[in-house]
C-alpha cells in the first residue's frame, strides 16, 4: 500500500508537471525571489552591524570597562584618579576623543589623544607602532611621547593619501595644528580610520587641559563586571557614564535596528506574495485534477493521504524555491555591498568597507519561511480537494462550491477584527511587532472575505437589463464559479493592497518631509563650517551680524549629548528660539512655564525618553554637579535625527557652559540684496583660513538636498517593493490564464452550440476586467487601511515620528487602469488558444 501511494504521489505530480510546467515554475520562482530579498537584507544588514561592532570594539582597543562623557564637553579629570583608586580595578587609561579632519581636503576620522604608559596595559589595541620599531609593545618611548607626532590607521592613511613621514594639518576642537605622520595603528580594525597622538598634545593643543572625554578600565584579578559597576557607580558625576564594547556596539545598532527590521518585512512581503500564488497553483491544479483524485479516493486513499499529498506538493516547491532563494539572496548581499556598502542608502553604517558575513542560522530560518510559506499556500486548496465527494467528483467535474451556499464569513471578519485590534497594541522592544501581525491579519482576512465580497458586488449588476450578451454571459458565469473567482481575486487584493498601501505610505511620508523642510529652513541663507568645526567664536559673530545687506542672524552648533546608556545619543542644538534662523515647526507647547530652564524636544526625542510638554528634563551639560535642570516647553516636528534632538536657547547655553563658539549660521537677508554679493561680504570678514572652511547654501538648495537623500535611502523600499508587484502581477497573469485554459471542454460546447470565437472571447475579456475590477476596488480599499497602520503604528514605533497622510489619487488611478487592461488582456489572449479547433474536439471525450 505505502508502494502504491508513492506511485500514486509521484504519478499526480510529475503528470501535473508535464501539463502545466510554467505554472509551477512561476511558483517556485515567486518563493525563490521572496527568500532570496529577505536573506540578502538580512545577510547585508548583518555583515554591516558586525563590521560596525568590530569597529566600535577596536576603538576601545581591548578594555574590560569604560566610563564615557555624557556630551561632547568632557567631564573634570578629577575622577581618573578616583577610578584607579577603586578596589576592582587594576588600572585605567584616560582618553582625550575628538572628531578632526585631515589635511585640506579635511577628510574625517576619530582623534584619540592616549596615555601611553596606561593604554600598554589597559588598551594595547590603540597602541601606535613607530616607523622604526616592528612592535607596538616594543617602541622607543621618545617617539611614542613626541608631542608632534601622530599615528594613524591604514584606513586613515588611505583616506587621506598620508605616508609615514607627512605632515599634516589637523583640525579639531576649533583649533588647526600641524603634525607628522610617525607610524600606524596595528590593532585597529581594517576600515576604521582612526589617529592617535599623546594625550597632553591633545589637551594642550586642543583645548581640553582639565577634560577627559573617556576612561578606559582594566578589571583586577577577580573582580566581576557586576562588583566593577557596583563600584563606579557609586563615584559617577552625572556627566559621564559606565559603558563597555558590547553595550556601545549595541548603542550603534539601536539606532539603524528600526529600518533594518522594516527591510527585512518589506523584503518578506514578495515571500507573502509569493504564497498566494503558490495557493492560486495549487488551488487550479485541485480543480483541474478533480477527477484523478475523486478516483484515487475511491481507490481506497483516506482523507488525511490526500491531504498529505497536497501539501507535500507544496512543500516540494517551497524547498526548491526556498534553496534556489538562498544562494541567489547570498549573490545579492555580495553584489550590494560591493556596490552600494552596508548602509542601503540610508547611511547608518558609513565607517569603513563591510566584509560579507554568511549567516547559517538566518539561512535555516529563511528555508523553514519559504517551505512554510508555500505549505500555507497548498492548506486551503488540500481542504477543499478532501471535502469533495468522490462519487460526484467522478460524474461532475465541475465547481467544487455550489454557487448557491452562501459564502462563509466569519473566519474573515475574525482575521479582520484581530489585526484591527493588533493595531492597537504597543511596540514590543521598539520594535512594530503587534503592526506587522496586523498588516497580516488584516490582509488575509480580506482575502478570505472575497467570495462574499465578490458574490455581493456581482449580484446586483447580474439583475440589471444590460443589453450586452457577453457582459451578462460573464457575470452570470463568475457567479456560478464563486471558488474560481475568489482564486483570481486573492491574488489581485494581496499584490494591490499592498503595493497601494506602500505607495501611501512613501507618499506622505515625502510630502511630510517637504513641508517640514520647507518651515524649517526660514531663513534666506545658511552658512556652516566643515565638519561642524567651531569656527565663529564671539568676536567673528559679532562682526558678520554688521555684514552689509544682513537683516538678521542666528549662529548655532550642535553637541552630542547621551541621556540614556541604552540609546543612540540625541543631538543638543543650541540656537536663538525666537529671531532668525530655523523656526521651530511645533507640534505642542507647554500650557505654563516649569521649573529650570526651557528646553525644546523634537518628536523623536519626546518618545524616546517618554516625556511630554510640561515634564521635567534634565542635561548633562552643566557644572557643579554636570547636569542642568529644565522642562519641556515644546515638542517639535523632526525628520532628520531619528536618535532625537533638543533645542536649549543659545543665551542659556552660554551661562552655563561659557562656551561661545558656533558653527553654524542662518541668515535673513535685506530686501533686494543678493545672496552672492552677502556671500562674498561674509568671506571677506573672516580670516582666510576660516572663510576657505565654510560652505554656503540657500534653503531651495538644502531642500533639494534632503529630499535627494530621503529618496535614496528609499531606493532599496522601491526596488522591493516593485519587484512584489511584479511577482503579483505575474501571479494575476498566471491565474486567470491557467483557468481560461483550464475551460477548454466549455468553451467546446459553446462552439458547438453556435457561439463564434470572438463572442468567447470577448465574454471572456469581460469577465477578466471584472475581476481586475473588483479586485481592484478590494485593493484599494484594503491598501488604504493598511497604509494607515504603516503611518500611524509602524512608522511612529520604528523611528518615532508622525506624518499626515497623502493619497497619491494619480497613481492609484494609474494601476487600477493598468491592472483591469492586464486581466483582461491577459484572458482574452488565453482565450484565443483555448478555443481553438482544439477546444472544439475536447468535447469528443465526455460523448
Amino acid at each position: 500500500m505505502a508502494e502504491a501511494g508513492g506511485v500514486a504521489w509521484r504519478w499526480l505530480i510529475v503528470g501535473e508537471l508535464r501539463a502545466f510546467p510554467m505554472r509551477f515554475v512561476l511558483a517556485v520562482l515567486a518563493i525563490a525571489i521572496g527568500v532570496a530579498l529577505a536573506f540578502a537584507v538580512h545577510v547585508i544588514n548583518r555583515s554591516a552591524a558586525e563590521s560596525f561592532g568590530e569597529a566600535v570594539r577596536s576603538a576601545l582597543g581591548g578594555s574590560d570597562l569604560t566610563v564615557r562623557a555624557a556630551s561632547a564637553n568632557g567631564f573634570a579629570e578629577a575622577l581618573y584618579p578616583r577610578l584607579i583608586a577603586l578596589d576592582a580595578v587594576a588600572d585605567a587609561s584616560p582618553v582625550v576623543q575628538l572628531r578632526a579632519t585631515l589635511g585640506r581636503d579635511a577628510q574625517p576620522v576619530t582623534l584619540l589623544g592616549i596615555d601611553m604608559f596606561r593604554a600598554l596595559i589597559v588598551s594595547p589595541g590603540l597602541l601606535p607602532r613607530p616607523k622604526a620599531s616592528s612592535d607596538a609593545k616594543t617602541a622607543d618611548l621618545s617617539a611614542l611621547l613626541d608631542p608632534d607626532a601622530l599615528y594613524l590607521s591604514r584606513a586613515g592613511m588611505a583616506q587621506a593619501g598620508l605616508g609615514t613621514g607627512d605632515t599634516v594639518d589637523v583640525r579639531a576642537g576649533g583649533g588647526i595644528h600641524r603634525f607628522t605622520v610617525a607610524g600606524d595603528l596595528p590593532g585597529v580594525a581594517p576600515g576604521e580610520a582612526l589617529a592617535v597622538v599623546d594625550i597632553a598634545a591633545a589637551q594642550w593643543r586642543f583645548g581640553r587641559l582639565g577634560r577627559l572625554d573617556r576612561v578606559d578600565l582594566k578589571l583586577a584579578q577577580g573582580a566581576t563586571r557586576a562588583d566593577a559597576q557596583s563600584e563606579v557607580a557609586r563615584i559617577l558625576p552625572t556627566d559621564a557614564l559606565l559603558t563597555d564594547a558590547e553595550t556601545e556596539s549595541r548603542r550603534g545598532d539601536t539606532l539603524s535596528r528600526a529600518y533594518r527590521v522594516n527591510l527585512d518585512m518589506l523584503a518578506l512581503v514578495a515571500l507573502l506574495t509569493g504564497g498566494f500564488l503558490v495557493y492560486s497553483a495549487q488551488s487550479l491544479s485541485v480543480t483541474r485534477r478533480r477527477r484523478q483524485l475523486a478516483l484515487l479516493r475511491t481507490l481506497g486513499m483516506q482523507r488525511r493521504a490526500l491531504i498529505a499529498q497536497l501539501l507535500g506538493e507544496g512543500a516540494a516547491l517551497g524547498i526548491l524555491g526556498a534553496l534556489i532563494g538562498l544562494a541567489g539572496g547570498y549573490a545579492i548581499a555580495g553584489a550590494a555591498l560591493r556596490l552600494f556598502g552596508g548602509d542601503l542608502g540610508a547611511g547608518y553604517f558609513e565607517s569603513g568597507p563591510t566584509k560579507l558575513q554568511f549567516a547559517p542560522e538566518a539561512a535555516l530560518l529563511f528555508l523553514a519561511f519559504g517551505i512554510a510559506t508555500a505549505i500555507a499556500g497548498s492548506i486551503a486548496p488540500a481542504l477543499r480537494a478532501a471535502r469533495m465527494a468522490p462519487a460526484l467528483a467522478l460524474k461532475d467535474g465541475g465547481e467544487l462550491v455550489d454557487p448557491r451556499a452562501r459564502p462563509v464569513l466569519w473566519p474573515a471578519a475574525a482575521m479582520l477584527l484581530a489585526g484591527t485590534a493588533s493595531a492597537f497594541l504597543p511596540a514590543v522592544d521598539r520594535l512594530p511587532l503587534f503592526g506587522y501581525l496586523a498588516i497580516g491579519l488584516i490582509l488575509a482576512g480580506a482575502v478570505a472575505a472575497m467570495p462574499w465580497l465578490a458574490r455581493d458586488l456581482l449580484r446586483p449588476l447580474a439583475k440589471a437589463d444590460l443589453r450586452a450578451p457577453a457582459l451578462d454571459m460573464a457575470l452570470h458565469r463568475l457567479l456560478g464559479v464563486p471558488g474560481q473567482a475568489s482564486i483570481a481575486l486573492g491574488g489581485i487584493v494581496a499584490s494591490t493592497g499592498l503595493m497601494i498601501a506602500m505607495a501611501v505610505m512613501v507618499t506622505s511620508f515625502r510630502g511630510s518631509v517637504d513641508d517640514w523642510l520647507e518651515s524649517f529652513l526660514s531663513a534666506d541663507l545658511y552658512v556652516a563650517a566643515a565638519a561642524s568645526e567651531p569656527l565663529f567664536d564671539a568676536a567673528t559673530q559679532k562682526r558678520l551680524a554688521e555684514t552689509p545687506g544682513i537683516a538678521g542672524i542666528a549662529f548655532s552648533k550642535s553637541v552630542s549629548v547621551t541621556l540614556d546608556p541604552t540609546l543612540p545619543s540625541a543631538l543638543l542644538i543650541v540656537r536663538p528660539v525666537a529671531g532668525p534662523g530655523y523656526r521651530l515647526p511645533l507640534i505642542e507647547k507647554a500650557g505654563q512655564p516649569g521649573p529650570g530652564v526651557p528646553l525644546w524636544l523634537s518628536e523623536p526625542a519626546s518618545r524616546l525618553y517618554g516625556v511630554k510638554p510640561g515634564d521635567p528634563f534634565a542635561l548633562p551639560i552643566g557644572r557643579g554637579d554636570g547636569k542642568i535642570r529644565g522642562h519641556v516647553a515644546g515638542v517639535w516636528r523632526d525628520y532628520a535625527r531619528q536618535q532625537g534632538a533638543i533645542v536649549l536657547d543659545t543665551r542659556l547655553y552660554d551661562a552655563i557652559t561659557g562656551d561661545r563658539a558656533r558653527s553654524e549660521a542662518a541668515v535673513d537677508l535685506t530686501s533686494g540684496v543678493s545672496p552672492a554679493a552677502v556671500r562674498a561680504a561674509i568671506r571677506a570678514r573672516l580670516p582666510q583660513k576660516v572663510a576657505e572652511r565654510i560652505d554656503f547654501a540657500e534653503p531651495a538648495v538644502l531642500r533639494a538636498r534632503a529630499l535627494r537623500l530621503f529618496d535614496r535611502s528609499f531606493a532599496i523600499t522601491y526596488a522591493l517593493e516593485a519587484i512584489a508587484i511584479l511577482i503579483g502581477l505575474a501571479g494575476i497573469a498566471a491565474t486567470i490564464s491557467a483557468q481560461t485554459i483550464a475551460r477548454i471542454k466549455e468553451f467546446g460546447m459553446m462552439r458547438h452550440v453556435g457561439m463564434r470565437r470572438g463572442q468567447i472571447v470577448t465574454m471572456l475579456a469581460c469577465e477578466g476586467a471584472l475581476l481586475g475590477l473588483i479586485g481592484m476596488v478590494a485593493g484599494i480599499a484594503v491598501g488604504l487601511a493598511l497604509s494607515q497602520i504603516l503611518i500611524h503604528v509602524i512608522n511612529p514605533q520604528s523611528f518615532n515620528w508622525t506624518m499626515m497622510t497623502r493619497i497619491p489619487w494619480g497613481l492609484i488611478a494609474g494601476v487600477a487602469a493598468a491592472l483591469v487592461a492586464t486581466a483582461a488582456a491577459t484572458a482574452m489572449i488565453a482565450g484565443r488558444r483555448a478555443v481553438s479547433r482544439d477546444a472544439v474536439r475536447a468535447v469528443s471525450e465526455d460523448w
